[in-house]
């Protein structure tokens, strides 16, 4: 089981990456209608390729940003959207066949049947958010307005952060799963490996080892906050504006009447322009960004010398050493990740960089989600098999 979650959660790494490149490509829109069954099969003949290049044609951005595209150019974008579609349906299936198995053939531990079940809802609501996502860019208003046609930077930033939820269930689990198989080897390979189980346990719930577990989940929520601040750079185009680093303008910052611009408020007082600003002014979305990378990375990058500190790098109480590995990966991909993002900014999002940044978003949380997999304290069960092995007579010495 570890191992087919694993390979679930590297499955929606995929397509976060996927739908990365689909925004960037400006793909997203492509696809004009919903049709979980039969949008399975993209058009094949000459006709059926008309009818969805029509339809796209009629759509806002057809009518306003692509009035000129080609069949070519059309295949190209529908493909990448297309794509993105197959490979959620194709997650879906993979997980939800196997845990219908697992749930109904085999007696789980405890909590784990409702787990599942609540990621499988989840690839369900994802798909559904996906789509709430895209509808937002199909408004007739669009044309009316005269706007830009793109997705609401609220859905996209939901549909990003539903996807992360779900590589983290899948990701944090799978990894529980499996230290508790190892460490339940260990238990039954004899007395030594018990006595190894128990002094892991002693560890883990060291008060040390404890405040550190603490800092951790901290640093998880920082990063999954980042990466949902740059959901919003990513829905405003904001990474279009201010392309240096660390310099916005003259200063850190932006001018004040830029950052609390009363343009984007919708109250005759005023009441609503601090929130407003930072979730729909480029300029403000930006600077939030920047600034909770740079906190957080510089988290990241402290945490690891606190992991370094004799009373958790040595002794009977000291972190294990997946922790300490799973540490220094951390604040390495933290260290990668702003100069990613850095890059992208100077150099105008070029799309290999952006993919690149959006990559390694994830793959922060899954530094972080390491480390705190490696010092979660064993499951129900192997305890359970713990104090069984315990309680089973020793056979007297010869």
């Amino acid at each position: 089981m570890p191992f087919w979650l694993l390979g679930c959660s590297a499955l929606v790494f995929g397509i976060i990456v996927i739908g990365g490149l689909t925004r960037l490509t400006e793909s997203g829109l492509s696809i004009t209608e919903w049709n979980p069954i039969t949008g399975i099969r993209p058009p094949i003949t000459d006709a059926e390729w008309d009818v969805e290049w029509e339809k796209y044609r009629m759509s806002p951005e057809g009518i306003i940003m692509n009035a000129n595209i080609t069949r070519a150019e059309f295949k190209f974008i529908f493909y990448m959207e297309w794509a993105h579609r197959i490979a959620g349906r194709a997650l879906g299936v993979l997980f939800i066949v196997p845990a219908a198995y697992y749930c109904t053939r085999y007696k789980l531990p405890r909590g784990l049947p409702a787990r599942l079940l609540a990621l499988g809802a989840g690839i369900g609501v994802q798909g559904l958010i996906g789509w709430l996502m895209v509808a937002s860019g199909l408004k007739e208003e669009i044309v009316t307005n005269n706007e830009v046609p793109r997705v609401s930077q609220y859905r996209l930033a939901a549909h990003f952060g539903a996807a992360l939820l779900l590589y983290m269930g899948m990701f944090y689990t799978a990894l529980g799963l499996r230290r508790d198989q190892v460490l339940a080897q260990q238990v039954k390979s004899g007395p030594a490996g018990a006595a190894a189980v128990d002094k892991l346990a002693a560890a883990l719930n060291s008060p040390a080892v404890k405040r550190f577990r603490g800092l951790t989940g901290l640093l998880g929520a920082m990063v999954f906050l980042t990466a949902i601040s740059g959901a919003f750079v990513a829905g405003l185009d904001a990474g279009l504006i201010y392309n240096e680093f660390p310099y916005m303008g003259e200063g850190f910052h932006p001018p004040k009447d830029e950052l609390l611009d009363p343009r984007y408020s919708k109250d005759p007082e005023l009441k609503d322009i601090v929130w407003r600003n930072m979730l729909e002014n480029p300029v403000t979305v930006q600077f939030d960004h920047r600034v909770l990378a740079v906190t957080t990375a510089t988290f990241l990058v402290a945490q690891h010398l606190i992991a370094r500190r004799p009373s958790l790098r040595l002794g009977a109480f000291a972190l294990p050493r997946a922790a300490q590995r799973w540490s220094a990966w951390t604040a390495a991909a933290a260290m990668a990740q702003v100069g990613l993002g850095i890059s992208t900014l100077i150099y105008l999002v070029p799309i290999p960089l952006a993919a690149a940044h959006q990559a390694g978003s994830v793959v922060v949380l899954t530094c972080i989600m390491g480390l705190a997999a490696a010092m979660r304290r064993p499951g129900r069960a192997l305890q359970a098999m713990r104090q069984a092995v315990k309680a089973k007579p020793q056979p007297p010495k010869a």
